[in-house]
């Protein structure tokens, strides 16, 4: 008899204990709505452990390590000054080649690197994601800011190279941190699109380097933009890497006008890719978990 009343007091206080503490009910979003950013802030250690991961791992069992992001864009630089800057005699607004493509290639370095780490994200983290509940947005967000540690590294040997070449950078460089922001907008909203597709479709894992690829030449990255006849340059500036290339260099070298129309058209549709990429991810979120 004692025993069955010890029993049930210990029942009757669990009882009491569970209802002291709200029951949180996990459920797939319905529509097109439900962002929640809140539950985004919430997980934010998250991000910055995955983030901080996806550096490790990068460079772990590796003979050079990080000089891996310092040799890419000056091999690149020398090559392509030799065959464009030389031979093809391209123009470069009056700045040694050298320079002029090696500050187009941090920027794009940046955005094509995280474009290929954020746009197959999801599938790379199947098992966490069909294990584990969290915002899966953290997943792409993660492989975008991961490669903000190679863009200081690669920025850094810009602005020794440009001190070579006895150049300094003027106070427009305090606009850097806004395109870079732009850049990192850009590449994350094209990443939830991709990273969303990938999940379905494997063959975004092949369609990724070579849209990279092309979109790198629909950039001037090794060539002016003022080689752009002006009846195409509005849009030619609907690509976003544009404006951010563009306004790159005017920060560092603070030749000419800002790039106004560039820049304003590029804005636009970052914009677009942006809001549009967040729409399109959280709707096919519930279904990732079951495909992956």
């Amino acid at each position: 008899m004692n025993k069955s009343l010890a029993e049930s007091a210990m029942m009757a206080s669990r009882l009491e204990k569970a209802t002291r503490h709200p029951t949180v009910i996990i459920q797939p979003t319905h529509g097109w709505l439900g962002l929640n950013l809140r539950e985004l802030w919430a997980y934010r250690d998250l991000l910055v452990i995955l983030a901080t991961r996806d550096v490790k791992v990068r460079y772990k069992q590796t003979v050079l390590g990080i000089a891996w992001v310092v040799l890419q864009p000056l091999l690149m630089t020398v090559l392509f000054s030799l065959i464009l800057g030389r031979l093809a005699r391209m123009p470069s607004e009056n700045l040694p080649y050298a320079v002029f493509t090696l500050a187009g290639l941090v920027p794009w370095n940046y955005f094509s690197g995280a474009l290929a780490r954020g746009g197959t994200s999801l599938v790379s983290n199947a098992q966490m994601i069909s294990k584990v509940y969290f915002p899966r947005l953290i997943i792409p967000a993660a492989g975008v800011l991961g490669g903000l540690p190679d863009f200081a590294v690669g920025f850094g040997v810009l602005i020794g190279v440009m001190l070579l070449y006895g150049i300094v950078p003027t106070l427009t460089v305090l606009w850097l941190p806004f395109f870079l922001l732009i850049a990192i907008v850009t590449v994350l909203g094209v990443s939830l699109w991709f990273s969303a597709l990938h999940v379905q479709y494997r063959d975004v894992n092949h369609l990724i380097p070579f849209i990279a690829q092309f979109w790198m030449f629909a950039t001037p990255v090794v060539y002016p933009a003022s080689l752009i006849p002006g009846r195409w340059r509005i849009l030619y500036a609907l690509n976003p890497m544009v404006g951010v290339v563009e306004g790159f260099r005017w920060a560092l070298f603070g030749m000419g006008k800002a790039p106004e129309l560039t820049l304003g058209v590029s804005i636009a549709t970052v914009v677009v890719v942006f809001v549009t990429g967040l729409f399109f991810f959280r709707r096919m979120e519930k279904t990732f978990a079951d495909i992956v």
